[in-house]
């Protein structure tokens, strides 16, 4: 049994402010001291961003001495994906991020029911609130209802008796009249209200075609809105009545996550089965970021460094070469559309990067990493490693996909199947090369990606804990001589 003190903030519908509340509250406990572990609800990579930026921001303003030492580097940001990475895993991969915190925040996703299309509940962040046992904590946007607010609470928090609706913060509230007239109609309610919050100007979180703009991009700007999240939260919530509940859950039953397990147990399934072996001692493995590739999961580089990887970053908006020795190189998501003149400038990478590719070296990509890839992405020179065009489109694809691996790479082997996800509001033509990535087979039937040398590049967004061989045959690769 493992007691860790964790709240799920969810709301009614998405647009409530669940992002902006749950990075407020992030924040005003970094400030008061507390070691707080982020966590976020489905498959969405921009979030997460913002809620390590609040606790690190609000740590280093609001600590001093021994207490600064402990919580000043923020937890990064992890996903909770019961479609991607299954149920069982929900519980470990929350222990292994939370392990040692004084305090456990997991935003949900859309509305507190809301999951995974066709499929029930499953990966709802009710779904996720069940596993991990946690009280919930419902954000309701109040700003055009005053005693239907009480309809709506009881609606919710009596729909699932699974799910333990524990209290209400009120979000966008017009006055003080309009604050005490939505109080009075809870009353009789039975969830507790644990804040209500002004309608604001001060905090802003721009978006664009793919949701909110990555702290990446806007970092001072989005420090100065963390920064005023937290006056927010403090003057119009009871942090001692919501950290009381926290600490209230019941005790968690099972084992952290730990990749380096994952990684022995995926070593062990492949020996005998097309892994190569003789890896060199910590071969390079370059991995994209900067403003440009922001789309990662922390697992990820945990479990390539346990696959026995030197893990080294780079910025291929700023960085003119791959790191000394790069034996392998992953590029993941991001928006490389919006800096497509910029990376197209970087001749000196891109021409690095191609090299690499017809050298053998192993290369995973996904969405924004295949866009590179490309010949071209709205008319800009990519590195041209895919015969392939990419350019924006006026269509969101947005969805969860099963597919099957239909040729042998970098990170599966021909027959592999894997749960993704697909966000994106680019094409690519073809679709697939000679040699597809992935078949998908859920929800739709078809090829896509592409197989080319040790290069596998795909729209196919995959969480690598559900999949550990994924990394652990990928650095197996990087162990092979070039050429």
């Amino acid at each position: 049994m493992v007691s860790v003190p964790r709240l799920v903030i969810a709301a009614p519908a998405s647009g409530s402010g669940k992002t902006t509340v749950t990075a407020g509250l992030m924040a005003a406990f970094a400030e008061r001291g507390l070691d707080v572990s982020p966590h976020k609800v489905g498959p969405d990579y921009i979030d997460p961003g913002y809620h390590a930026l609040a606790i690190s921001s609000a740590a280093s303003s609001g600590v001093s001495g021994a207490g600064r030492s402990r919580v000043g580097s923020a937890r990064p940001g992890r996903n909770l994906d019961a479609y991607l990475c299954g149920p069982d895993r929900i519980a470990p991969l929350f222990l292994h991020g939370a392990a040692g915190c004084d305090l456990a925040l997991v935003e949900g996703v859309m509305g507190l029911f809301d999951g995974a299309a066709g499929q029930g509940g499953l990966a709802s962040t009710a779904h996720v609130a069940k596993l991990l046992r946690a009280p919930v904590v419902l954000v309701v946007d109040a700003s055009s209802q005053s005693r239907s607010v009480a309809a709506l609470v009881h609606g919710f928090a009596s729909w699932d008796p699974e799910v333990r609706v524990a209290g209400v913060i009120l979000n966008k509230v017009a006055s003080d009249r309009h604050e005490a007239m939505l109080r009075e109609a809870l009353e009789g309610c039975g969830v507790p209200v644990f804040g209500a919050l002004r309608r604001t100007r001060a905090v802003r979180a721009p978006s664009r075609h793919l949701g909110l703009v990555p702290v990446a991009e806007r970092h001072a700007e989005a420090v100065d809105s963390a920064t005023a999240l937290a006056a927010r939260v403090r003057e119009g919530c009871d942090l001692d009545g919501l950290l009381a509940l926290a600490r209230g859950a019941p005790p968690l039953f099972g084992r952290a996550w730990d990749p380096e397990e994952e990684i022995h147990r995926a070593m062990e399934a492949a020996s005998g089965a097309g892994a190569r072996g003789g890896r060199a001692a910590r071969p390079v493995v370059a991995v994209a970021g900067g403003a440009a590739f922001t789309f990662s999961y922390a697992e990820h580089t945990e479990l390539l460094t346990a696959a026995g990887a030197r893990v080294v970053p780079f910025d291929p908006l700023r960085d003119e070469h791959l790191p000394e020795g790069t034996g392998g190189l992953v590029i993941g998501g991001g928006f490389p559309e919006v800096y497509a003149p910029e990376l197209s400038a970087n001749e000196r990478l891109r021409t690095a990067v191609a090299g690499l590719a017809a050298s053998g070296a192993p290369i995973a990509a996904e969405c924004a990493g295949l866009l590179y890839l490309a010949h071209s992405l709205d008319g800009e020179p990519m590195c041209g490693v895919l015969a392939a065009k990419a350019r924006m489109s006026e269509r969101l694809t947005l969805g969860y996909r099963e597919a099957v691996a239909v040729s042998d790479t970098s990170l599966a082997a021909t027959g592999t199947r894997v749960r993704g996800h697909e966000f994106h509001r680019t094409t690519v033509v073809p679709g697939a090369g000679p040699e597809p990535a992935w078949g998908l087979v859920h929800p739709e039937r078809r090829t896509e990606g592409f197989a080319q040398g040790d290069v596998h590049a795909s729209y196919l967004h995959v969480h690598w804990a559900s999949a550990p061989g994924a990394a652990a045959r990928f650095v197996d690769r990087c162990a092979l001589p070039a050429g």
